[in-house]
């Protein structure tokens, strides 16, 4: 009997081979398999599991309205959403352990829906003629997806896509056999930060959460990391979280491709887990280091942190508007929310002497973040900078206190 079952999904009117090979391969290294079919035009030479009218219906259509539709595109959004909403429902139900989704450019689309659809840390795998490309926004990527080139494979099998195909099938049974659940014994707090050559405040906090109970998860503010921790935070997976890392959203907000989505900040406060927001490096646009700096922002400072990021320090107006997206991103927040606003700086770059001190952008931002403070937020200064102990001190002060209160 097989251990773990794989969700085998592609277009198996065009790609049967393929895709029945990764089943022959995944079923040899004693895995089961179980197939969706996400075609529109033609059959697969043997019945899946799922066929293509079923994901048909579960998009909120049919087959033969897809084709009807005479437009590539529009069918394949069809397929989609039912792909999406039928795996979501076969992983709740239990039916199967990891995901491999196989596709082109249109396949490729309808993985990113389906594997977002899933929870993190359920093994998901794209084989992709497009894979790592820009053609994938960040903002489709759900956080823990892994993507495997598919070379040479856009039509038949040979020995170079076989090489893709096999990998493919072996890693993703191995993910399914080696993950390891959540621990669920211990109340979660979910945590953002940068490096400690930039944000030091975990240093401090997590030692001190772990002695009283908890369970801390920090996740790395530069786009992915911000993902995930908003995937779990919709999931209700946290007690608590200290954001205190919130530059995505300003990323986002500028435009930078190095974004966490358009629900940065959000997720949290909708799911009604108690937040302490904090603005850690609020005044620095995270952009791709080797694509240059944009001309719009060629003459303020900025700061080479390897060869894969730069960040730009913002102007006064610059940080006006990320603070005005925080009062909009918080305004949603259902649960109890306390923004603290370290009066001595944001970054450890943002001290006297340092590269990137900006006093007058910090001045600028707390001005209008207060302004922006929406009514169910409780903004707090402290005259501390971010990175100092007293700052940690009196986050652990505040949560010491929900803690009494029966609220974390």
């Amino acid at each position: 009997m097989a251990d773990k079952t794989i969700l085998v999904v592609g277009t198996y009117d065009t790609k049967d081979d393929e895709l029945l090979y990764m089943a022959e391969r995944i079923r040899a290294q004693g895995g089961g398999v179980l197939t969706m079919d996400v075609s529109v035009l033609g059959d697969p030479s043997q019945p899946t599991d799922i066929s293509k009218h079923d994901v048909a219906k579960a998009g909120g259509s049919s087959i033969e309205a897809a084709i009807a539709s005479g437009d590539e595109n529009t069918a394949m959004q069809i397929m989609a959403r039912g792909s999406a909403a039928l795996a979501a429902r076969a992983w709740a139900e239990g039916r199967f352990d990891g995901v491999v989704v196989l596709g082109g450019s249109m396949g490729t689309d309808l993985a990113l829906d389906l594997c977002s659809a899933l929870p993190l840390g359920v093994p998901k795998y794209i084989v992709s003629t497009v894979a790592f490309s820009t053609l994938i926004p960040a903002e489709r990527l759900p956080a823990d997806i892994q993507m495997i080139l598919w070379a040479g494979g856009l039509y038949g099998l040979n020995s170079v896509c076989k090489s893709s195909l096999s990998q493919a099938a072996g890693a993703v049974l191995g993910a399914a056999r080696a993950v390891e659940a959540p621990d669920r014994s211990k109340p979660l707090i979910g945590m953002t930060s940068l490096g400690k050559s930039a944000l030091k405040y975990m240093v401090y906090l997590k030692p001190e959460l772990e002695a009283r109970g908890y369970e801390v998860a920090v996740f790395h503010a530069t786009g992915m990391g911000g993902r995930a921790f908003e995937s779990l935070a919709a999931q209700g997976a946290f007690a608590a979280v200290f954001d205190f890392c919130t530059q995505e959203l300003g990323n986002h907000t500028h435009g930078s491709d190095v974004t966490a989505g358009a629900d940065r900040l959000t997720n949290a406060g909708k799911a009604g887990i108690p937040q302490l927001v904090s603005t850690g490096c609020y005044d620095l646009v995270d952009l791709a280091g080797w694509r240059g700096i944009p001309e719009k922002w060629a003459e303020l400072p900025s700061h080479a942190h390897n060869r894969l990021i730069t960040s730009v320090v913002l102007d006064a107006e610059g940080v006006r508007a990320v603070a005005r997206a925080h009062g909009r991103a918080l305004a949603e927040a259902r649960g109890e929310t306390v923004l603290l606003l370290p009066l001595g700086g944001c970054g450890e770059w943002d001290r006297p002497g340092a590269d990137l001190h900006n006093p007058d952008g910090l001045a600028a931002f707390c001005e209008e973040m207060r302004a922006s403070c929406p009514a169910n937020v409780r903004p707090e200064e402290v005259d501390a900078h971010i990175n100092d102990a007293a700052f940690a001190a009196r986050a652990l002060e505040i949560f010491d206190d929900w803690r009494a209160r029966g609220l974390a």
